[in-house]
């Protein structure tokens, strides 16, 4: 179970119904107050057998399935839920723009959204380029719902060398097992995330207030925000 003081001080606050996206085997420690449904395009089950180096019974039990990139999240209404978390999801995701604009869309007026995602300068994606803002609003336009290769070529270079510098016999193969594994296909650090967010925001008309945020110098690890829906 993850235990991070930056986000307990928000999970402290959270009540009612909400939902998690991606919990994996991390799921948000919650107080009495609020209880959470878990979201993810993997059932635990599949969770053990693409990640062996995980403990298997360390998985949490998945009570709804969909992907993200093919519209998963319609499955919820609108305003379904008090709070919704997706903790270290983003990076992962072929169209962050969208996934975004479902998560506030889910939330109901006046509940919570908590948002994070890996600081490059803290984790193995230090060495590689930061992701455009003009790259994510094109596959938001474009209704992208797949990363494609180069995404998976540019996360070897930067975080998996080795991969490379084999047999390239083994490279269709490398690059089918990280996609199953969903590994980082988007990079940001906590600068430009924050900028990323805000200017989802401003293009999809989201209408809600930041009330935490900490970034990757402050956590070693990962910009983590909260946002309070509007009640409109």
């Amino acid at each position: 179970m993850e235990n991070r003081p930056h986000r307990d001080k928000v999970y402290a606050v959270l009540a009612g119904q909400g939902l998690e996206i991606g919990a994996f085997h991390e799921p948000a420690v919650l107080p009495p107050t609020a209880t959470v449904e878990y979201f993810d395009a993997i059932d635990a089950t599949r969770a053990a057998e693409l990640f062996p180096e995980i403990p298997a019974d360390a998985f949490v039990q998945v009570d709804h399935l969909g992907d993200i990139d093919h519209d998963g999240l319609a499955q919820f209404g609108d305003g379904a839920f008090a709070f919704v978390i997706c903790n270290h999801v983003i990076e992962h995701v072929a169209n962050p723009i969208k996934l975004l604009g479902e998560i506030f869309r889910i939330a109901a007026p006046g509940g919570v959204v908590v948002l994070s995602a890996p600081d490059k300068d803290y984790t193995y994606d230090k060495t590689r380029p930061l992701t455009t803002f003009e790259h994510l609003w094109s596959d938001y336009e474009n209704n992208v719902t797949e990363n494609d290769d180069e995404h998976y070529m540019d996360f070897f270079r930067g975080a998996a060398t080795h991969v490379l510098e084999a047999d390239p016999i083994h490279l269709p193969a490398q690059i089918k097992r990280v996609r199953e594994r969903r590994e980082h296909a988007h990079v940001w650090d906590s600068a430009s995330f924050a900028t990323f967010v805000r200017e989802t925001m401003r293009r999809l008309d989201i209408q809600a207030t930041q009330f935490a945020e900490n970034l990757g110098p402050e956590t070693d690890l990962e910009y983590f925000g909260a946002w309070q829906k509007a009640v409109t």
